[in-house]
Order: C-alpha cells, then structure tokens, then sequence
C-alpha cells in the first residue's frame, strides 16, 4: 500500500501538480471525486474503503495524506534503483517463480578486494 500512495504522490514530489488529484494521466482523480474516467476498474482495496463513492473518495483522500514511512520509502526508493521487487517472501518467491527470474531485494555486489 506505501508503494500506492508513493506512486499517486508522485506528480506532487516531481513538482508537476500540486495536488495528486489534478494530475492529467492520474487515476487518483476519479478516486478523489475530481474527475470521472469511465474505463477506470477500481480496485479491491479502493473498494474496501467504503460503502458509497463518496466515502470511499472521503478516505482515498484521507489515506493520500498519511505519510510513508522513512523506511518504507527507503526500501521503496532502493527497489526502484535497482529494479527490484518489494513485498513479502512469499510475493517475491511467487514472482519469481512465474517469471524464471530472481528479483528479490539484494544487499550490494562483493565486497571491494584490496592488493596488498
């Protein structure tokens, strides 16, 4: 979910929009009540988060404003450096799996050799 909200905060960090609901190519929009896109599938957690529309738009927003966590943020921003996934074992052993490929979130290469 902090990868969520990093990504509908996105347009505010980079200075592009000072709401994340005014941001042209964002679905937060429709999730706010600004705007409404027809095509938008919402998605069980935005579901979740209410009866009505407008309590699920109520909390969307509220949720937005939450912050993220340092550390979160930091795994987060150190997945996107090294195209990595972030998420549970199981999520990443799943992925993988399906995909032939290791993506887990690795610590640095070898350490330095120095010649004596």
């Amino acid at each position: 979910m902090a990868c969520c909200r990093y990504v509908e905060l996105n347009p505010i960090r980079a200075g592009i929009a000072d709401d994340p609901g005014h941001y042209r190519w964002s679905s937060c929009k429709t999730k706010v009540g600004v705007d409404s896109q027809q095509w938008l599938d919402p998605d069980p957690f935005y579901m979740s988060l209410g009866e009505s529309p407008k309590a699920r738009q109520r909390t969307y927003r509220e949720w937005l404003q939450d912050t993220i966590a340092a550390e979160e943020l930091k795994v987060i921003r150190q997945s996107i450096q090294r195209n990595q996934l972030t998420g549970s074992k199981r999520y990443i052993d799943a992925i993988e799996k399906k995909i032939g490929k290791r993506v887990e979130c690795r610590g640095q290469g070898r350490p330095r050799q120095y010649i004596k």
